[in-house]
């Protein structure tokens, strides 16, 4: 893989109201994140317009789905909304697409979205892929990037890994939290890249950093707090400042993993680190 340079989203999601929002947006713009990043469905401000307003206030900072819960939307509606935020934004937007969790059926319901099975919400960001990359092409919508706005797309089975490494430019990996386990994702992904592989950015999302207690809420990510010390599971950085560092470095020689993404609760704590690696 071709050296990458670090580089960091903040996920957050606008639960506070516009003030609160923009703030945020700035100050993660001023801290030297490159990305901020929006989770997606019902229940949560439609990340595309949250997007739009961030990008508003900003110049420099990209803008991202963090992932469009596909299924929700059709293919065409997906291109739609990307090349009108890729527009509005100047050219800031990152498309990630996901395949939704399988406890979101609800959710899909209360949108008047049919919810298929894992195999063909994992079809429908191939599609939806397809909507992109064919409605741009022919000019029924034209963003500011071109030929499309970079697309990330995350998940951890082979189907949707397999999509990724074929057609994405960014590759969350989700895997059972283990280094083993992301190796093996990422050996899966560079077999099926093949050439295309050097071109890829892989990515990793952070629950938690430091030595301070693992809350409660990160087991819905699937997260065993009593089984996080030491950087026992990838999504947890324990450790001072400096092991945190070194950990990421690590798992950039070793896995290839440059783009890290942070939850916004974990923001105080990520500052040094941000501050230390983004663009070495």
């Amino acid at each position: 893989m071709a050296d990458r340079v670090f580089r960091f989203g903040l996920v957050a999601a606008p639960q506070e109201g516009r003030q609160a929002w923009t703030a945020l947006a700035r100050r993660a713009e001023e801290l030297g994140f490159s990305t901020l990043l929006a989770p997606d469905g019902p229940g949560l401000a439609p990340s595309f317009a949250a997007l739009a307003a961030a990008a508003a206030v900003t110049e420099r900072l990209r803008v991202g789905t963090f992932v469009l819960n596909t299924p929700l939307r059709t293919p065409g509606t997906i291109a739609w909304e990307a090349a009108g935020l890729d527009r509005l934004s100047d050219g800031r937007l990152e498309l990630g697409l996901g395949a939704g969790r399988g406890d979101a059926g609800p959710g899909a319901e209360l949108v008047g979205a049919p919810w298929g099975s894992a195999g063909e919400r994992v079809r429908q960001v191939g599609e939806a892929i397809d909507a992109v990359d064919r409605l741009f092409a022919d000019g029924s919508f034209t963003p500011v990037q071109q030929p499309r706005p970079p697309i990330m797309v995350a998940g951890g089975g082979e189907k949707l890994l397999t999509i990724a490494a074929q057609r994405a430019d960014i590759v969350a990996v989700h895997g059972d939290g283990s280094e083993s386990g992301l190796s093996e994702k990422v050996r899966l992904v560079q077999d099926v890249a093949g050439a295309r592989f050097d071109d890829l950015e892989l990515s990793v999302n952070i629950f938690h950093i430091g030595d301070g207690e693992v809350a409660p809420w990160v087991r819905m990510f699937g997260i065993d707090p009593a089984r996080t010390s030491k950087n026992q599971h990838i999504s947890v950085l324990t450790g001072d400042t400096t092991t945190v560092i070194d950990t990421l470095k690590r798992r950039r020689d070793e896995f290839g993993i440059s783009y890290i993404t942070i939850n916004a609760v974990a923001l105080e704590q990520a500052i040094p680190v941000v501050d230390a690696l983004a663009g070495t």
